[in-house]
C-alpha cells in the first residue's frame, strides 16, 4: 500500500474511534513502530485533533474541535472544486499525485446527492487532452518533467540557483537569480538573470538535470541584478499597445521572449515593451509575420523603421 493510500485509510480509522494506541495502528496496518509514529506526527499536521496521553502503549485520543469550525462548502463551491480538479487532468503541473486524494478528500464531505452532481459533471465535461470516447482515459502522462517539483521545493528556499543543463548532447552549468518559472504551451520554462553573462535568459524544464542553491560566494546583490535588468531594458526599441482582441491573439501564440504588461483591472489592455534586433533578418521577419497575426486591434507606438517598411511591404502584396 502506498504511502498517500496508507495516511488516508489511518485517517478514517482515527475518526471512528474515540481512543486509540500505536500498537494498535501497527497491527492493524501491518507496519512499524517508527512508521506508525511518524504517520500519526503527519496527520496532526494536517489538523486532526489528536491529544497524546502518557501510557506503556502510547496512546492517543481524538479531541473533539470546538476551537475550529467545521468546513462547509456551498453546492457552488464544491462544483468549481471539482471542475478544477477535472481541468488539471493531462496538464503535467507539480504535485498532481496528491490530487486524488484530495478528491477522496472532498468526495468524504459532501452528501450522496452532491456526489451524483458530481459524477454527472465528470461524464458530460471533457477538457482538452482527454478522449471523448472515454473521458476517464488519460491519453498523456498525468506527471510532469521529473526535475519540476525538485526545482519548485529549491525555489522556496532561495532564488540564486545553480541549473544543469542537457545542450546539443552536452551538459552546461548556470548561475542564475530566478525570477520566474512559467508555462507556455504545455511546456516549463526559467525565467532567470544569468550571474556569469549579466543578461536576462530563458531556459526549458525539460532540459534540466540538476538544481541546487548557489553558492553565496557567486551570488550578485538583487540591487545590482534589477539595476542590470532596467538598463537592459532600456534598450528597448519595439512598444505596443493591445485591445481585447490583440490579447487573445497573444495568448494564442507569441515568442517566448516576450510578455504583456496589463494596464486595466479587466485585463483588455495591455502594453508590451521588447528589444528587436533588425540587422538578424530571421528575428526580424519573425516579428513581422506575429505583428500581422496580431491582428488590427493593436496599437505601433515605437518600431524601428526597418519593422514598418517590412510591414508595409507584407501588406502591398497583401492588398495590391
Amino acid at each position: 500500500m502506498k504511502k498517500v493510500e496508507r495516511i488516508n485509510i489511518i485517517m478514517r480509522y482515527i475518526n471512528n474511534r474515540a481512543h486509540f494506541t500505536i500498537s494498535e495502528i501497527m497491527r492493524e496496518f501491518n507496519i512499524s513502530r517508527s512508521t506508525a509514529i511518524r504517520d500519526i506526527k503527519e496527520i496532526e499536521a494536517m489538523g486532526m485533533p489528536l491529544v497524546a496521553e502518557v501510557g506503556r502503549d502510547g496512546g492517543y485520543s481524538v479531541m473533539n474541535n470546538s476551537v475550529l469550525p467545521n468546513v462547509r462548502f456551498t453546492n457552488d463551491e464544491i462544483k468549481a472544486l471539482f471542475i478544477a480538479f477535472m481541468a488539471t487532468r493531462n496538464q503535467q503541473l507539480p504535485y498532481l499525485k496528491s490530487r486524488q486524494s484530495l478528491t477522496e478528500k472532498l468526495l468524504g464531505l459532501i452528501s450522496e446527492n452532491q456526489q451524483e452532481t458530481l459524477v454527472h459533471l465528470n461524464q458530460v465535461l471533457l477538457f482538452e487532452g482527454t478522449n471523448p470516447h472515454n473521458p476517464d482515459l488519460l491519453d498523456l502522462s498525468d506527471l510532469p518533467h521529473p526535475m519540476l517539483e525538485k526545482l519548485i521545493q529549491t525555489i522556496l528556499l532561495d532564488s540564486y540557483l545553480l541549473l544543469s543543463l542537457k545542450e546539443e548532447k552536452e551538459e552546461k552549468s548556470y548561475s542564475i537569480y530566478l525570477l520566474h518559472l512559467f508555462r507556455e504551451k504545455s511546456l516549463w520554462f526559467i525565467d532567470g538573470f544569468d550571474l556569469e553573462k549579466e543578461k536576462k535568459r530563458v531556459f526549458p524544464v525539460d532540459n534540466l538535470t540538476e538544481v541546487t542553491l548557489l553558492p553565496g560566494k557567486k551570488r550578485m546583490s538583487k540591487k545590482a541584478i534589477f539595476d542590470k535588468i532596467k538598463r537592459g531594458d532600456a534598450s528597448t526599441n519595439l512598444v505596443l499597445e493591445f485591445g481585447p482582441e490583440a490579447i487573445m491573439q497573444f495568448k494564442k501564440y507569441h515568442p517566448l521572449k516576450v510578455s504583456i504588461s496589463y494596464t486595466n483591472p479587466y485585463q483588455t489592455t495591455a502594453l508590451l515593451k521588447t528589444y528587436v534586433n533588425v540587422n538578424h533578418s530571421e528575428e526580424l521577419a519573425e516579428m513581422v509575420n506575429w505583428l500581422l497575426f496580431l491582428g488590427s486591434d493593436l496599437k505601433i507606438k515605437e518600431a524601428p523603421e526597418e519593422i514598418i517598411q517590412r510591414m508595409q511591404e507584407r501588406l502591398s502584396l497583401l492588398c495590391p
